[in-house]
C-alpha cells in the first residue's frame, strides 16, 4: 500500500524517477473567448479598453412616467400610468360596496359581482363578451370589497377603444335578465356553502371581526349575501342601488400601459353623455355615513373535528381573532401602522415558502417558536378611508384556548413597549421590498392607481411611499400602539368555545400592564 501511495505522489509531482523528463511549459497563450481571457491583467471592476462607454437612462431625480389624472365634465376621473409593453390593463373602479347597503338588503354588491360581464345592450351573452375580448388576447374580472367595486380587462393595447367601450357597456347597460339573476343566486349559494365548509377559516373570521368591530354600520355590514336574502334580491332592487352609486363622480377609469390622451378620448366617446340602463345619472339617496367603531364579540360555536375528512384529516382547532381600531389610509399614522403590522408578521406553524420565510417577525419568535401547540399566529391590517383595524388571528387545540388568548393579549401589550432598532429596520426593508415587488405586476399597478385616485384624486408614487416608510422611528411605533390600546377590542371566535375567556376578561387584559388574563378557579369542570 505504501508503495502505491509513493508512486502516485511521484507521478503528481512530475518526478523523474520514472525515467522521463519533467514537462516544461512556455508563455501562456490567451484564447479569444467571451470568458474574458483576452484581457488577463484587467480586473472586473475596471472598464475594458476599446469598449464604448455605456449610456444609462436617467430620470432626473423623479420617476419618468408619473400618473396622469384628468377629470371630465361629468365628474368621471381618468387616470393612467404609462408602462411599456404590448398589453395594457384598463378598468373602472367605483365607490360602491357592502358598506353602502345600510338602506338596502345586504348582498347587493355580492350579486353585482356575480352578474358582471353578463349580457348588455350591445352583447347578447357573456360568451359574446369573452369572444370579443379573445380577439385582442383579453381577459376580464370583477371584484367587490367593502368600499370598492372594480371591473377590469387586460388586453392588447391596440384594442383600447373596444375594451373601453365594452367596459362602459358592462357597467352602465347590463340587462340583468331573470335567467342571469337566477344563475347568480345559485353561484352565491354555492359560495356560502363553500365558505362554511372550507378548512381555511380566514375569510369567515374576517367577516366576523368586522361585524364585531363596527356593529351594524358601514364596513361592519355583511360583505357576503346572507342566505335569507338570496331569494329576495331582484332586478328592481339592483337598479335602485345602481341609480345611487354607479354615477360618474363616483367612478375612475384607470389604465396602465396606455397613452393618457388616447384613454381620455375613449372615455369621452363611451362614458360621457351616456344614459344608463336604470334611466338616470343623478344620485337620489347616497349613504355618506362615517364608520363608527363599537368593539364587541361575535362567536360561532361549531364542530371543527370533521372539517377535512380524508386519510389525514386536519386536527380539530379553535380559531380566535382579536382586533383594535387603527386609522384610515388617509391619515399620517397609516405608514407606522403598516410597519407595525409587518413587524408582527407571523403565519402558520408550517411555512409553505420553505424554512426561514418570515421567521424573524415577532409572532414567529415570541409565539410559534415557543409554543409548539399553536398552529397559527398571523397579523392583519385592514384600512379604509375613515377607519382601520389591526388584528391577530390565532389557532390552537380547543383545550388551550385560554392560554392562546393570553399569549395574543401579551403580544398586543408588547407593541407599545421597547422596539428593537434591528427588528424595525428589518420590518421597514421587508415592507418596501414587498411594495416594490408587487408593483412589478401591471394589474397591481392598475389597482393601486385606481384606488388611490378614487380616494384622494391623486397618487403617491412608490419612491414617495418608501421615503415615508424610511422615516418611521421606534417612537412612532410606540405612539400608534399606545393610542390603539386605549380602545375597546373586537373579538371573533370560531369552533369549540367552552374555554374561551369572557369579553370583559379580554378587555381587562388589554388594559393591563402585562396582558395577563385574570385568574379563574373552577371546582368542577
Amino acid at each position: 500500500m505504501a508503495a502505491v501511495v509513493l508512486a502516485a505522489t511521484r507521478l503528481l509531482r512530475g518526478s523523474r524517477a520514472w525515467g522521463r523528463p519533467r514537462l516544461r511549459f512556455g508563455a501562456p497563450v490567451y484564447r479569444q473567448f467571451s470568458s474574458g481571457g483576452a484581457y488577463p491583467s484587467i480586473p472586473l471592476s475596471c472598464p475594458l479598453p476599446g469598449v464604448p462607454t455605456p449610456v444609462f437612462a436617467s430620470v432626473d431625480g423623479q420617476e419618468k412616467f408619473e400618473t396622469k389624472v384628468t377629470t371630465l365634465e361629468n365628474g368621471l376621473r381618468v387616470a393612467s400610468q404609462n408602462k411599456f409593453g404590448q398589453f395594457c390593463t384598463v378598468g373602472i373602479l367605483i365607490n360602491s360596496g357592502s358598506r353602502y347597503e345600510a338602506k338596502y338588503l345586504s348582498g347587493i354588491a355580492h350579486f353585482l359581482e356575480k352578474l358582471a360581464f353578463s349580457s348588455t345592450s350591445q352583447f347578447d351573452s357573456k360568451d359574446e363578451i369573452l369572444l370579443t375580448l379573445e380577439k385582442h388576447g383579453g381577459i376580464c374580472d370583477c371584484q367587490t370589497s367593502r368600499d370598492t367595486t372594480m371591473y377590469a380587462v387586460s388586453a392588447d393595447s391596440k384594442g383600447l377603444d373596444t375594451v373601453v367601450g365594452l367596459l362602459a357597456d358592462v357597467v352602465l347597460h347590463p340587462r340583468l335578465t331573470d335567467e342571469e339573476i337566477e344563475m347568480a343566486r345559485m353561484a352565491i349559494q354555492f359560495e356560502l356553502e363553500d365558505l362554511n365548509m372550507r378548512p381555511d377559516p380566514e375569510p369567515l373570521l374576517t367577516e366576523m371581526i368586522h361585524e364585531a368591530a363596527y356593529r351594524e354600520n358601514t364596513v361592519g355590514l355583511h360583505r357576503f349575501c346572507p342566505m335569507e336574502n338570496i331569494a329576495k334580491i331582484d332586478r328592481e332592487m339592483l337598479h335602485s342601488y345602481l341609480r345611487n352609486y354607479y354615477t360618474p363622480e363616483r367612478m375612475v377609469l384607470a389604465g396602465v400601459g396606455v397613452e393618457h390622451d388616447l384613454l381620455v378620448e375613449c372615455a369621452r366617446k363611451h362614458l360621457v353623455g351616456t344614459r344608463p340602463a336604470w334611466g338616470s345619472q343623478t344620485a337620489v339617496d347616497v349613504d355618506r355615513s362615517v364608520a363608527q367603531y363599537t368593539g364587541g364579540i361575535v362567536k360561532l360555536e361549531r364542530d371543527m373535528s370533521n372539517v377535512s375528512p380524508g386519510p389525514a384529516p386536519f386536527p380539530e382547532l379553535t380559531h380566535i381573532m382579536i382586533g383594535l381600531e387603527s386609522c384610515s389610509f388617509l391619515e399620517g399614522d397609516f405608514i407606522p401602522f403598516a410597519v407595525l403590522n409587518m413587524m408582527m408578521g407571523g403565519g402558520g406553524s408550517f411555512s409553505a415558502g420553505g424554512p426561514g420565510k418570515g421567521m424573524f417577525t415577532r409572532l414567529y419568535l415570541n409565539v410559534l417558536n415557543r409554543h409548539h401547540w399553536m398552529y397559527n399566529a398571523t397579523a392583519y391590517h385592514h384600512s379604509y378611508e375613515d377607519t382601520g383595524l389591526l388584528c391577530i388571528h390565532a389557532s390552537a387545540d380547543p383545550r388551550q384556548v385560554r392560554e392562546m388568548v393570553e399569549i395574543i393579549t401579551k403580544e398586543f401589550i408588547s407593541m407599545a413597549g421597547t422596539v428593537d432598532v434591528v427588528e424595525l429596520e428589518r420590518a421597514k426593508t421587508q415592507l418596501m421590498s414587498m411594495l416594490m415587488m408587487n408593483l412589478e405586476s401591471r394589474p397591481v399597478i392598475f389597482e393601486d392607481v385606481g384606488r388611490q385616485v378614487l380616494a384622494t384624486r391623486s397618487r403617491k408614487l412608490p419612491h414617495e411611499l418608501c421615503a415615508l416608510i424610511r422615516d418611521v422611528k421606534p417612537e412612532d411605533i410606540r405612539r400608534v400602539a399606545s393610542k390603539m390600546l386605549r380602545g375597546k377590542p373586537a373579538v371573533a371566535a370560531l369552533g369549540d368555545l367552552a374555554d374561551l375567556p369572557s369579553y370583559e376578561h379580554i378587555q381587562a387584559a388589554l388594559s393591563s400592564r402585562d396582558g395577563r388574563l385574570s385568574r379563574t378557579y373552577r371546582f368542577f369542570r
